[in-house]
């Protein structure tokens, strides 16, 4: 065989093989498919493919077309999937304070969570890779509203609708609190239940309410923070050793870069989705003083029951609470 040719066939085979051997990283979203969120992991995945000289290729599966955040989560731990971009209290099972932003009404302002963010963000991104997963930071997806079909300003109102939470057990814990019967359903469901009428009250932010396409099965929206609520992408931690140091190290710098700048966009946008939910007649209604005290009393000794009960640790609890002290001496 003459010598040019075989060059050509082992420069062929070469090519092959390092294609061959390229790493696949499958991520599942709730997260549709043209909302912001998505436009920037998809160009940090095009980033990551480049900088890598494509060694490493990130393939998602957004608008819940994996199942729900469980179902996509158990799918991880098949290694159906390595990554997943989900709601912060999803991730429970793998660090038990991953949820500890959203407890009801811990925060008073957008200003006190972001105090308290810049704080605590890392510890929780510690606690997730001791359980086995990476994560790139955080990304608000902001302050829960509750909106419903009848206007809703204290708690006794609450109990006679037929209320959405997510179907985890900190939320259902998080529930008794309030003392009503909630019906818990995943993500992907909401929208079916608002529409057939098997709910009729959710609690969500604005921008996931118009994502979602929620904001267009309700009338009124109860002008009081009820809680602050984030989200991450975690590739898995096997996944993530099984990459060269320096692939992971571009891996670890354009996501974690990525969701920073996801995090700003988002509290630009709730501000501007908030506006958008009145100008498409959505009716907003203000609990008065002696209403939000009591909203805010049940919430408190819910808090606290749900760090006696073990959903969230008395000492990331403490330390959160510490630095909202902090922040309200700082005024």
């Amino acid at each position: 065989m003459k010598p040019k040719i075989m060059l050509l066939m082992l420069s062929a085979l070469f090519l092959f093989s390092a294609a061959t051997h390229a790493a696949v990283i499958k991520i599942a979203t709730l997260s549709p498919d043209g909302t912001t969120w998505m436009k920037k992991m998809r160009a940090a995945a095009e980033e990551i493919s480049t900088q890598t000289q494509d060694r490493v290729k990130i393939k998602f599966y957004p608008g819940g077309v994996m199942g729900n955040e469980n179902a996509i989560l158990r799918k991880m731990r098949i290694n159906q999937l390595q990554g997943a971009a989900v709601s912060s209290g999803a991730l429970d099972r793998y660090y038990n304070d991953a949820s500890i932003y959203s407890m009801p009404f811990l925060f008073n302002s957008h200003d006190e969570a972001i105090y308290v963010r810049n704080k605590i963000d890392h510890l929780i991104v510690e606690g997730l890779e001791k359980g086995g997963l990476i994560s790139f930071g955080f990304a608000e997806s902001g302050f829960a509203y509750i909106l419903s079909n009848s206007p809703i300003k204290d708690v006794a109102e609450l109990r006679k609708q037929k209320a959405w939470i997510p179907d985890s057990e900190s939320a259902r814990q998080a529930a008794t609190a309030f003392k009503f019967q909630p019906i818990p359903l995943p993500f992907s469901d909401v929208l079916a239940a608002l529409q057939t009428s098997l709910v009729d009250t959710i609690a969500s932010s604005p921008i996931a309410a118009i994502a979602l396409q929620w904001h267009s099965q309700v009338k009124y929206l109860t002008e009081m923070p009820l809680l602050y609520g984030s989200g991450t992408l975690v590739i898995s931690k096997k996944t993530m050793d099984k990459l060269k140091a320096a692939d992971r190290a571009i891996v670890k710098n354009i996501m974690s870069k990525t969701f920073a700048e996801i995090d700003q966009q988002n509290q630009k946008d709730n501000i501007a989705a908030l506006d958008a939910l009145k100008t498409q007649g959505i009716s907003f209604i203000k609990p008065d003083p002696k209403q939000l005290a009591e909203w805010k009393n049940l919430a408190q000794q819910g808090n606290v029951d749900l760090v006696a009960k073990g959903f969230n640790s008395k000492k990331m609890y403490n330390l959160v609470t510490q630095h909202i002290s902090e922040y309200q001496k700082l005024k």
